[in-house]
């Protein structure tokens, strides 16, 4: 095995291996949040661990996706999904206060969770490194545009920068689903494969 072919595989293994602690502290601290006894501070506490095991969990499955992709591992079985439905999930795990989705949607053929977890980190990086008080998602049939995305944020999300793994993981999860990323001005224009009935 060549040392680039090994990498993305011990990236792998070291994502599966991280899952089994990770579970462990999430579930105990989910555990804690349901005692009654805990008092200000420590439930402040348990409410920051939980939610840091969340975002562990997300960059942990974006990591070893992006591994089994650069590994040439990835194998995605696309059905067909509404592309407004992936942008309402998307934008409702960054959050409904800083993401707005709108369009018709439009059959698409993904991977549903890949295409999520791609959308999701290319939104949430547009509006970190915007920075932007309120992104737009625009679903119009196998197309979602994403707006603003500012001058700040768009080496960034188009990952000529490497500050955001979302981003990066996003961008490689497209175009390993056959779909593109290009910037349109301060539109990111995602065209993702038509679902043929």
């Amino acid at each position: 095995m060549t040392q680039d072919a090994a990498f993305p595989r011990l990236v792998s293994l070291a994502c599966h291996d991280l899952r089994t602690p990770l579970a462990t502290v999430a579930g105990f601290a989910h555990t804690l949040a349901r005692l009654d006894e805990l008092a200000p501070p420590a439930d402040r506490y348990v409410e920051m661990m939980i939610a840091a095991s969340g975002e562990m969990t997300v960059l942990i499955d974006g990591l070893g996706l992006l591994a089994r992709i650069e590994g040439g591992r990835y194998d995605p079985t696309a059905v067909e999904t509404d592309s407004l439905e992936l942008a309402e999930r998307a934008g409702a795990r960054v959050g409904a206060d800083k993401v707005e989705v709108q369009g018709p949607g439009g059959a698409v053929a993904v991977d549903p969770e890949a295409a999520e977890h791609a959308l999701y980190g290319l939104a949430r990086c547009a509006v970190r490194h915007g920075p932007v008080e309120r992104l737009t998602i625009s679903a119009h049939d196998a197309e979602l545009r994403l707006s603003p995305v500012t001058q700040a944020a768009a080496p960034v999300v188009m990952a000529q920068e490497i500050k955001d793994l979302g981003a990066a993981v996003g961008l490689s999860v497209v175009r390993a689903l056959g779909g593109s990323a290009d910037l349109d001005g301060e539109t990111l224009v995602i065209r993702l494969p038509r679902y043929a009935a």
